[in-house]
């Protein structure tokens, strides 16, 4: 296992994929799917986990009353399906992709679990990984009960400038160049597209923010 390939750019940590792991070469391929594409759905066997090459996936469930409940939506370099590897046997939610052109390298739990044995650095990044998602989670569905929407939206661009910002050395506005759209953001914090423009734009009269479609910048003076 001396040619061991990771993904650029990757967002949490930089993961290990079968696919130029000599060992395993001839035996993994990549999977592609286009928007709306289910990688896997409720009740499925879970017996992989999956990491993003590039695009877009949504995690998420159904409520009784059949309403879709957004957990997270994951870009190049996550890690999704990570209960398989805890012992679950069944999905208890769904993947799906929402970009034209998704690839997943996927991972059985039996490889999986003979990576992390073989190296106790990588095994030690899972578990962390797997600990601060649960952690991430539990925190958005706090918001959700307790916060209001603006209030949630805030704390969202909080999170986000953790994971996506820098701060701009001309201006010294925190800039975050993020993968998601409006409908993406208003699905992580429970609300409508509409209601999310109506906040940024009066956040954007505050002077709170400025944003364009790939950014936003959390301006110095509101900091």
């Amino acid at each position: 296992m001396q040619s061991l390939w990771f993904f650029d750019n990757v967002n949490l940590f930089k993961v290990l994929c079968p696919h130029k792991v000599k060992i395993y070469t001839n035996e993994h391929n990549f999977c592609s799917y286009k928007k709306k594409d289910y990688i896997y759905i409720e009740a499925d066997a879970a017996n992989k986990v999956y990491l993003i090459e590039h695009g877009k996936v949504k995690i998420g469930y159904y409520s009784e009353d059949g309403n879709e409940i957004v957990k997270a939506i994951l870009t190049k370099g996550e890690l999704f399906g990570e209960k398989a590897i805890l012992g679950d046997e069944k999905r208890d939610e769904f993947a799906q992709s929402i970009d034209n052109e998704t690839s997943i390298c996927p991972i059985s739990v039996d490889t999986m679990h003979d990576l992390m044995r073989d190296n106790q650095n990588f095994s030690f990044k899972v578990y962390k990984f797997i600990g601060l998602k649960f952690k991430k989670l539990e925190r958005r569905l706090q918001l959700l009960l307790f916060k209001d929407t603006k209030t949630r939206l805030i704390e969202f661009l909080d999170e986000l400038c953790v994971d996506f910002g820098y701060d701009c050395d001309k201006t010294g506005d925190y800039v975050i160049k993020h993968p998601y759209t409006q409908k993406d953001i208003a699905s992580l914090i429970g609300t409508s597209r509409p209601t999310i423009n109506i906040l940024l734009n009066g956040l954007k009269e505050e002077n709170y923010l400025d944003f364009n479609r790939k950014e936003i910048r959390i301006l110095k003076k509101s900091a």
